[in-house]
């Protein structure tokens, strides 16, 4: 059995939204507006504050931004 994984406020996982949204002259209302969630939870995953994210929400972003998901999501390893 895999050891039990202590949860902590901390994350490894690395949100990268505000950089794709600066790269394409895009504001996180517009994303908001073109994917159909609500400014609150973009805001939520963008200050990397949300604990999942669903495959149909990743998608619809990575359609928007022309990206794959490992451009908005990234793993630090400190």
């Amino acid at each position: 059995m895999p050891p039990a994984i202590e949860p902590d406020d901390s994350t490894r996982i690395v949100v990268k939204l505000d950089e794709l949204l600066h790269q394409r002259r895009m504001t996180l209302t517009e994303l908001s507006e073109r994917v159909g969630l609500t400014l609150a939870n973009l805001s939520i995953l963008k200050t990397g504050k949300a604990k999942a994210i669903r495959f149909s929400t990743l998608e619809a972003i990575c359609r928007e931004l022309g990206c794959q998901p490992g451009d908005l999501l990234g793993y630090s390893v400190e």
